[in-house]
């Protein structure tokens, strides 16, 4: 599927979900604790598509942070391509502490979040010359900002950008607690 059939793909379906009456009467709490796959634009080498997948939990409220909530975070993404007879795979598995911010509006739950992840590359080159395989698996620094937009109590939409595996991230999350 080429990315502009993909693209419009997301744009009729966050229309048609934006359409759908959402009442989060919770939102992100200490207790919350979802799960979710994610669709990845951008981000290492040539890679324009990863997909991959998030689990988060909240684990307590922040009284000196203007009351909002750390969640912790895990995820992980796959990215592959190839060019002039290399072929890539990129694996990151990240894990961030969220600082979720504590709004009135408990559909909306913004939040910041910092981390760090670890990234398996491998690469297969076929040719002579010079070896196209350059690059090594190794730590990465994850900073992103983000937010859900809760449909109901059990679904959200989920967007994140920011740095650390893919560039800006698309998904639903599904609550678990």
């Amino acid at each position: 599927m080429s990315r502009t059939r993909i693209s419009m793909l997301a744009v009729l379906a966050g229309l048609a979900l934006a359409a759908y009456p959402a009442s989060a009467q919770e939102g992100f709490t200490e207790n919350y604790m979802d799960v979710g796959p994610t669709i990845g634009l951008g981000g290492i080498g040539s890679a324009d598509l990863a997909i991959g997948g998030r689990f988060e939990v909240g684990m307590k409220r922040l009284p000196e942070f203007g009351n909002g909530i750390l969640g912790i975070m895990v995820g992980a993404q796959y990215y592959s391509w190839s060019a002039f007879s290399a072929s890539y795979r990129y694996i990151p598995i990240g894990a961030t502490a969220n600082y979720h911010f504590n709004l009135e509006n408990k559909k909306i739950d913004p939040f910041l979040g910092l981390g760090l992840g670890f990234e398996i590359f491998n690469c297969s080159w076929e040719g002579q010359g010079i070896d196209l395989c350059s690059g090594s698996s190794g730590l990465y620094f994850i900073g992103r900002a983000g937010v859900r937009y809760f449909m109901s109590d059990k679904m959200a939409l989920y967007a994140d950008a920011g740095a650390g595996g893919a560039t800006v991230n698309v998904g639903a999350t599904f609550r678990l607690r």
